[in-house]
């Protein structure tokens, strides 16, 4: 049996602990591990017995139901995007930004399966490294492109005549996004600082939170930091200065309404309301990614602070799920509820009943279509 003093008495302090640490006579996980591998993996995971084949076998069930509904949603708005020029606009940039940094968390899933398979890396470190850089990639960016997209939406609500975007300046922020990445993508793919190493069933990967030292714990912080709470504090800032304006703006139609005797002026206000509709389309994205991706951040500080007494790898492995079912429910949020990703997207694939035609949402995609083709006077800005 592997064990390490640095975990103390704690380790055998919780219950939930006690069905899973292995007892002689146990299969060890990563047990299936080549030898030469065997320094990547964390003594923690390989106190453990091994998972039986059923968990293995439902894990890579899930992976291949999200892979494939994430994939073929976030196909479908790439398609949209890139086949209607009306859509190509700075706004749905950003919507297409995001589809691809999620197509690439989707394209991670086949080698999940495959590990799954094997009850290991079939592809060894470099299998590994491969899985968890793109990860770092589509995690990161995805965040930071919600931030565009907030950006964008207060720019575009609280600015509509001379503060929306050009494609110039869209451009600027998605290449943005992949450079806000790359930092904490390749320190670890390099081992400059950090590394990557296998987590939970030792069939995903990860940046290593569990070697001790100050300079885990220095990487940990940073990347929680850069990665989670920058882009959280960005899209905190300007939906709560879309909510300040929104209220404004419904205080001055109420003034001015009752000036002219009139009941309401907010029903004229036509493109105003289509972008708060998409707006709102935005924000359940931001809700999404803080459910998906706040309980990867707390097992991570766990890993790296807290007691690992409950860190084990079955509750290492529902964050991970988590983060990759968000990355499949997003391209379908905008595909069912942006009118005009829907209707384009009803055009090539009619056969998807959910996307039939909406009377309810005539109006709003004749009000998108007033807003893309403003935006698309900005294109040269």
């Amino acid at each position: 049996m592997y064990t390490n003093a640095s975990f103390g008495p704690s380790m055998f302090g919780h219950g939930m602990m006690l069905p899973q640490v292995a007892e002689v006579g146990d299969e060890i996980l990563g047990s299936k591990i080549d030898e030469d591998y065997l320094d990547y993996i964390h003594p923690h995971w390989r106190q453990y017995k091994a998972p039986e084949a059923y968990k293995h076998f439902l894990l890579g069930i899930v992976y291949a139901v999200i892979f494939f509904m994430g994939t073929m949603g976030n196909v479908l708005v790439l398609v949209a995007f890139f086949s209607n020029k009306g859509l190509r606009t700075p706004s749905n940039l950003f919507v297409a930004n995001l589809a691809i940094f999620d197509t690439i968390m989707m394209f991670k899933l086949p080698f999940f399966v495959l590990n799954s398979v094997v009850e290991g890396q079939i592809f060894g470190k470099i299998g590994c490294d491969v899985y968890s850089l793109a990860g770092a990639y589509s995690g990161m960016g995805a965040a930071i492109t919600n931030a565009a997209i907030a950006f964008d939406r207060y720019r575009t609500i609280a600015f509509p005549l001379d503060g929306r975007l050009g494609m110039k300046a869209a451009l600027g922020l998605v290449v943005g996004t992949w450079l806000w990445a790359t930092p904490f993508s390749i320190l670890p793919f390099f081992e400059i600082w950090s590394r990557f190493a296998p987590e939970g069933y030792l069939t995903t990967c990860s940046f290593d939170y569990l070697t001790e030292g100050k300079s885990t714990q220095y990487f940990t912080i940073t990347i929680f930091v850069w990665a989670y709470i920058l882009p959280l504090l960005f899209i905190a800032l300007f939906y709560s200065r879309i909510l300040s304006h929104v209220r404004e703006h419904e205080k001055m139609l109420r003034e001015q309404a009752k000036r002219m005797n009139v009941k309401s002026l907010s029903q004229g206000d036509n493109e105003k309301s289509a972008e708060i509709r998409i707006a709102k389309v935005a924000i359940t994205i931001v809700f999404l990614f803080i459910a998906g991706w706040t309980p990867y951040a707390l097992v991570a500080l766990l890993g790296c602070f807290g007691d690992r007494a409950l860190m084990t790898p079955t509750f290492s492995m529902i964050p991970a799920v988590a983060c990759k079912t968000v990355a499949c429910i997003d391209p379908w949020i905008y595909a069912i509820n942006h009118p005009r990703f829907r209707a384009e997207i009803q055009k090539k694939v009619p056969w998807l009943c959910f996307f039939g035609p909406d009377n309810n949402n005539k109006n709003a995609d004749n009000k998108s279509t007033t807003t893309d083709a403003s935006e698309a006077k900005g294109e040269a800005a």
